[in-house]
């Protein structure tokens, strides 16, 4: 099986070339890579590249995912999040390839305190959600076969993270002030991609269950527990670590003014994903836990 990943560079994307190696031949592409296009600024050649290299799968981990940022260049947003993806979909079709693309709880407006789930209606609040969500329906309109994982709070050990944020202020300062009105599931992108991994072979014998699913790890928090949870843990992994901050103040969004408005309630239900592949998701906690071993 031929394997066309993009954003190899990025943290779902750096642990889908390991997920995805035990599958087929794995055709890795970023931005800057030279041999084929890669850049999502660039619809007509990504679609050069579908055409060229005719993938049984294509694996889409590229995004404009600065999401303040995107609030002052929604049309570059929209290209990476919707034009791209939406090109990539239509050559999927015409080739009878399975595209698998990454969206995201952005796509609601985080209302209630009840786990969303795939059939409510989203409402994004921000550029970056929107953008997404009219990825989404691109895909969907173009008649391919498709995976769409909506996820929340991704991290990873390569690459910056809230952990380690926390763990670098905690280490500089007496006290830390937190959001503690925002809930949500961290998630590891080595489980995205692990999952990934598991329903792409799922769907090439159970073809009728394509579709839409949430994806996050088990569980809930807020930031600031969170936060709470990977200083305690940290100085578990290294007791030799020295954390001066004393307290973890818990204060509201509005605390924190930022170019887009975030969800207060990012919570996913994983229900549908998990039954219909089988899954048990871990505890966010495990995963938090894990990474914070490896980068201590």
């Amino acid at each position: 099986m031929n394997i066309l990943l993009f954003g190899k560079g990025g943290q779902v994307g750096w642990e889908l070339q390991r997920s995805l190696s035990v599958l087929g031949t794995v055709t890795a592409l970023d931005h800057d890579s030279t041999d084929h296009c890669g850049d999502f600024a660039n619809p007509a050649g990504v679609a050069d590249t579908v055409r060229a290299l005719r993938p049984d799968v294509i694996v889409n981990a590229a995004a404009h995912t600065a999401v303040d940022k995107a609030e002052s260049e929604p049309d570059f947003a929209r290209t990476l999040n919707a034009t791209t993806p939406g090109a990539i979909a239509q050559e999927a079709a015409r080739l009878g390839a399975w595209l698998v693309h990454y969206s995201t709880d952005y796509v609601f407006d985080g209302s209630g305190s009840r786990p969303w789930v795939e059939t409510d209606t989203p409402a994004p609040l921000s550029v970056y959600g929107r953008t997404k969500l009219e990825g989404e329906r691109l895909i969907a309109e173009a008649g391919a076969k498709h995976l769409i994982l909506r996820t929340s709070w991704v991290y990873a050990a390569r690459g910056g993270n809230f952990a380690k944020t926390m763990l670098r202020l905690a280490q500089e300062r007496e006290r830390l002030t937190v959001i503690d009105d925002q809930w949500g599931a961290p998630t590891g992108a080595d489980l995205l991609a692990d999952v990934t991994a598991h329903a792409i072979r799922h769907l090439l014998r159970h073809p009728e269950d394509a579709g839409l699913y949430h994806c996050v790890a088990a569980g809930e928090t807020s930031w600031n527990e969170y936060a709470k949870y990977v200083l305690a843990c940290a100085q578990i992994a290294n007791p030799a670590i020295e954390i001066k901050a004393k307290e973890v103040a818990p204060v509201p969004t509005s605390a924190f003014p930022t170019p887009a408005v975030r969800p207060h309630n990012s919570r996913l239900n994983t229900g549908k994903l998990q039954a219909t592949f089988g899954l048990g998701l871990p505890h966010w906690q495990a995963g938090v836990a894990r990474m914070l071993a490896e980068i201590l």
